[in-house]
């Protein structure tokens, strides 16, 4: 019978180690995937070394031991680079140019772009002068 493999190339028999916490289980724990199973959304029964079976661990829950370094490292730059995006201050928004037609630009009043409104306004003076 063929080796049935994941979505990560996982497969039956393959040493896993647990990306973040899972029940039963601390980030860390060594274990092995005894099951493959999932068309759209693969999924892992596996036998944690602290004697924890789990079934339907996500793909994302658990990483290939001979990875585990490399996911600490990507993890590691991921927090630092969300760190310094959060650092960094944001440019402030450039004030809309307001016409004399436009109505007020006051956000809390209307949930409606003012762009819509100003053409709105425009189309109902522009029916207006018509009908006259």
């Amino acid at each position: 019978m063929a080796k049935t493999r994941g979505a990560k190339g996982l497969s039956t028999k393959s040493r896993v180690v647990a990306a973040h916490d899972l029940v039963g289980v601390p980030e860390g724990t060594s274990g092995r995937i005894e099951l493959v199973n999932g068309l759209t959304w693969t999924r892992y029964w596996v036998q944690f070394d602290n004697g924890v079976w789990l079934g339907s661990v996500d793909a994302e829950a658990v990483v290939a031991e001979d990875d585990w370094d490399d996911h600490l490292e990507r993890r590691a730059a991921a927090a630092a680079q969300a760190a310094e995006e959060a650092a960094r201050p944001t440019p402030a928004a450039a004030p809309a140019a307001a016409t004399a037609d436009a109505p007020p630009a006051d956000p809390g009043a209307s949930k409606i772009p003012a762009a819509l409104l100003a053409r709105s306004q425009a189309a109902k003076a522009k029916k207006a002068a018509a009908a006259e």
